[in-house]
C-alpha cells in the first residue's frame, strides 16, 4: 500500500471533531465575511465559499434558519434559496467561463453531507480537463486557486 502525506487535511479533520454548534449558523452572525468567505447576504439565505472545495470557486447556498431538509423550508426560504442559486451560476460563468457545474444537495451523513444537520445547496463549476491523471489515478483533487483571490474575483459580482 502506498501512502499519500496530506498534512493540511489534519486542520480539517480536527475542526470536524472539535467545533461546537453549527459553522453554517456561525459564520454570518459573525463581523467577517470576508474571512468567512460569505460574498453575499439575502434575506433568509446566503451564499458562501467552500473552505475545503471539489473544485475552484465551489459555492454553497445556505438557509439562515437551521435546519435539516428541503420540506422545513418556508416558500420565502426556498424561493430566494433557488434564486441564489441561479445567479450564482451566472456571476460564475462571467467571472470563471466554466464549461458546466454540478448543483446538488446532500441530506444526511449517508448521503455525503459533512454538516448534515444544515441544508444547503452545493455549486461546483467544471472544466473539460479538469480531471486528471491525479485525480483519477492517485485520488488527489488539484485546486488551482487560492480562496482569497477567488472570493476577491466574485465579492463584488454579488
Amino acid at each position: 500500500m502506498e501512502h499519500l502525506w496530506a498534512p493540511w487535511r489534519m486542520e480539517y479533520i480536527k475542526k470536524i471533531k472539535k467545533e461546537e454548534g453549527c459553522i453554517l449558523c456561525q459564520k454570518p452572525t459573525e463581523d467577517s465575511d470576508e474571512t468567512n468567505y460569505i460574498l453575499y447576504r439575502g434575506d433568509k439565505n446566503f451564499i458562501i465559499m467552500n473552505t475545503y472545495p471539489y473544485n475552484s470557486a465551489h459555492l454553497m447556498i445556505t438557509p439562515y434558519r437551521h435546519i435539516a431538509n428541503l420540506d422545513e423550508l418556508t416558500d420565502v426560504e426556498r424561493n430566494e434559496h433557488f434564486k441564489l442559486v441561479s445567479r450564482s451560476t451566472r456571476v460564475l460563468k462571467q467571472v470563471f467561463s466554466p464549461d458546466g457545474f454540478n448543483i446538488g444537495i446532500n441530506l444526511g451523513r449517508s448521503a455525503g453531507a459533512g454538516i448534515d444537520k444544515h441544508v444547503h445547496t452545493h455549486i461546483v463549476p467544471r472544466w473539460a480537463g479538469d480531471t486528471n491523471f491525479m485525480s483519477v489515478i492517485v485520488e488527489i483533487k488539484v485546486i488551482s486557486e487560492a480562496l482569497e483571490e477567488t472570493y476577491q474575483k466574485l465579492k463584488d459580482k454579488f
